[in-house]
């Protein structure tokens, strides 16, 4: 077999080892599934087997998923059907075995991996970090419908699934013992011994029925699950949860939730049906294929595009031990011997240490690490507030505060205490990195990293190269993020590089719409609506209005071309309105919610005027926002700031939230068509301004019909 060695051990245990021939990972292909087919028919047949072990030949994954190109390669709902159904069969064979079925998991356990467990008779996983289960299939607008909605519910309750089944939520073994996700908690080591001992006793007593470490769940929850009318509460209770996440334009989730309550009316059988019926219908719809090609483009990007790779950073130093800083410490342990922590003081440095030590000591509490590698990571990280560590240091990233003056001094301060070669990395938002470099020692060692806030639970790394930037320190810096974890583009140096430009946009006009008289709460629901993750308004309180004002004053000489000129913020500064961090900017965060919504600060309107033109219909709001995104975009590739659509794409969905279920900007643009989105921009051209005029990119694709991506 060329997926897996079925071999017997011990007491006529089968132990099958599912090992993808020059993978990393495993992943569910027809060819696999029909060599799992053939290793269950050696049970079927043999007599003598007395257990099943599955298990996996990789060192930290069991089974990734499904191999999404092959199974989006039957392009015919039939076609996709008949693919799921195969499926469906191998694993009711599993289940209608008579004898135990083990799954020794170690590593990833994802999506189908995951749901092929759901059909064995016992789940024993490893006690690795790198051991998690989940079904993430919502995030690619799909749907586990490969009995996750049918088997899950009734093992763990209703209520410990939902999260599992509408969220992607990975989940690890500490936690999965908890809820009764997994039977057996092991050592990595002896896990497929561990695994063909248990199948032994299962085949000679019975599946055990204490459960170490599993808790009973609320007397009161398993009465409201056990009841048809009970069930309906909590499921009624998710979909409120989902509609206010999602505003409803997410097909998947919604799709989950009916399909769990038809599986409780209907039974297994027929809820796999209808399954697999659902999952071939979403698959061809416009927000799967959006999310998928997300997907796709997160995977192009975790390759160093540059042919030479470069030496690997084993110290680091970063210069500003605050927010960012110490996040970008953070996500650095797994991969630096040595990391300095510097800042002004030795008592900045310290509060620094003390929030990178808080953050490991979540992860221990998550079980994503052990406390043995927190306490490792920890002891790498030397806090300082001086140079003269800085001796042989790969690569230095400065977060200091956003002013030009002081990202010159820090980088000279850098070049008297280093070597030739030590990179520069500046973390501005929005600063040109040339502005930074001018009159430095080594123009071709500087670099932007720009992250993202908060750096550990943000994808994207946006890297910034001048004309003077090597090859040697732009290749370092991507490979250097690709280690950290995190999906790289690369772009051209210019005020605000390609992501603050685009949600600058975003921003700026909204700013001319509040100008315009329109509720600030109205401008920001039309684009919740529209699936924005928030409105321009509440998005400006969480990065401070004086942030904002910043970030604009630094576009302006790029923006003023276009007659875009920055909303009359100012009057927030001095008001003291500066967003969440202050108490209060457009809303207030002193006072509670009201029926959910944050209460708006009536104060603004002496700073910005009245604002009671509330005639404007939503989708002219969401209309002009998001045009303007996809304009700046467009106007960024025809520049040369970003190289692809692709790259566009994601850093506008992984950077500044523009709606995954348009795919990004360009996507979007194809689904409009060329033609059709330049006579949009040119209609918003004639109402409100030049900054809508239409790209000459764009009107010389609309004259051929073309589109940015191929497909």
């Amino acid at each position: 077999m060329k997926y897996m060695k079925a071999e017997i051990a011990g007491n006529n245990i089968l132990v099958i080892t599912i090992d993808s021939p020059g993978a990393d990972v495993n992943v569910i292909t027809k060819a696999m599934m029909e060599e799992v087919s053939s290793s269950i028919g050696i049970a079927e047949k043999d007599g003598t087997v007395r257990g099943i072990v599955i298990m996996s030949g990789k060192k930290d994954n069991f089974i990734a998923g499904a191999d999404l190109e092959e199974f989006l390669s039957a392009e015919k709902e039939e076609d996709i059907l008949k693919y799921i159904t195969g499926g469906h069969a191998i694993l009711k064979r599993i289940k209608a075995l008579k004898i135990p079925v083990i799954t020794a998991i170690n590593g990833s356990c994802m999506g189908g991996g995951f749901e092929l467990s759901l059909f064995t008779t016992y789940r024993m996983a490893s006690n690795s970090p790198s051991t998690f289960m989940g079904l993430p299939e919502v995030l690619a607008g799909l749907f586990p419908a490969g009995g996750g909605t049918q088997l899950l519910p009734g093992l763990i309750g209703l209520t410990e699934a939902l999260p599992i089944l509408l969220t992607g939520k990975r989940v690890r073994p500490k936690e999965a013992l908890r809820i009764g996700l997994i039977d057996e908690v092991v050592p990595a080591q002896g896990l497929r011994e561990a695994a063909i001992k248990r199948a032994d006793l299962i085949a000679l007593n019975g599946i055990p029925k204490k459960r170490p470490g599993k808790i009973k769940r609320p007397l009161i929850i398993r009465a409201l699950e056990s009841t048809s009318i009970g069930r309906k509460i909590i499921l009624k209770k998710a979909l409120a949860g989902v509609m206010k996440k999602t505003a409803g334009l997410y097909p998947a989730p919604l799709e989950v939730l009916k399909s769990v309550s038809y599986g409780y009316r209907h039974g297994m059988e027929k809820g796999l049906a209808k399954d697999g019926k659902t999952l071939a219908r979403l698959v061809t719809g416009a927000v799967s294929k959006s999310l998928i090609s997300i997907f796709f483009s997160m995977n192009r990007h975790k390759k160093n595009p540059f042919r030479d790779k470069p030496a690997k950073i084993e110290k680091l130093a970063i210069l500003g031990a605050g927010l960012m800083g110490t996040g970008i410490a953070s996500i650095s342990l797994p991969v630096c011997g040595t990391i300095l922590l510097k800042d002004s003081s030795m008592d900045r440095a310290a509060a620094g240490m003390k929030q990178i030590w808080d953050g490991l000591m979540k992860q221990v509490k998550s079980g994503s690490i052990s406390r043995f590698e927190a306490a490792a990571g920890y002891g790498r990280v030397v806090p300082c507030h001086d140079y003269s560590g800085f001796k042989n240091t790969g690569l230095v990233i400065e977060a200091v505060f956003e002013d030009l003056n002081l990202k010159k001094k820090v980088l000279r301060d850098m070049e008297s205490n280093t070597g030739r070669d030590t990179i520069f990395a500046s973390n501005t938002s929005a600063i040109p990195i040339a502005s930074i470099a001018e009159g430095c020692k080594h123009p071709e060692n500087v670099i932007g990293m720009h992250y993202f806030s908060p750096v550990p639970g943000m994808p994207l790394l946006e890297i910034i190269r001048t004309s003077r930037t090597s090859n040697r320190a732009a290749s370092a810096a991507v490979e250097f993020g690709l280690r950290q974890g995190k999906t790289c583009i690369i772009v051209k140096d210019g005020p605000g590089f390609y992501t603050t430009r685009v949600i600058s946009s975003f921003l700026m006009e909204a700013g001319i719409l509040m100008g315009e008289g329109v509720p600030v709460p109205l401008i920001d629901r039309a684009m919740v609506l529209s699936g924005f993750p928030m409105g321009p308004a509440a998005l400006m309180d969480e990065i401070g209005i004086d942030v904002a004002l910043h970030v604009s004053r630094v576009m302006e000489p790029l923006f003023s071309k276009r007659e875009i000129i920055a909303p009359p913020f100012q009057g927030f500064i001095e008001k003291g309105f500066l967003g969440r961090k202050s108490g209060m900017g457009f809303y207030r965060y002193d006072l509670p919610k009201k029926k959910g919504s944050r209460i708006i600060n009536n104060s603004i309107h002496e700073i910005i005027g009245k604002m009671d033109n509330d005639k404007i219909k939503p989708e002219d709001i969401q209309k002009r926002l998001t045009l303007r995104m996809a304009g700046e975009a467009i106007l960024c590739l025809e520049e040369g700031i970003i190289s692809s659509p692709d790259d566009g794409d994601i850093g506008a969905v992984m950077g500044v939230g523009f709606p995954p279920l348009l795919g990004g900007p360009f996507r979007y643009a194809d689904s409009i068509g060329a033609a059709a989105l330049a006579d949009e921009m040119n209609k918003l051209r004639d109402l409100h301004g030049n900054r809508f005029q239409p790209q000459n990119i764009l009107l010389a694709m609309a004259g051929k019909n073309g589109r940015f991506h191929r497909a």
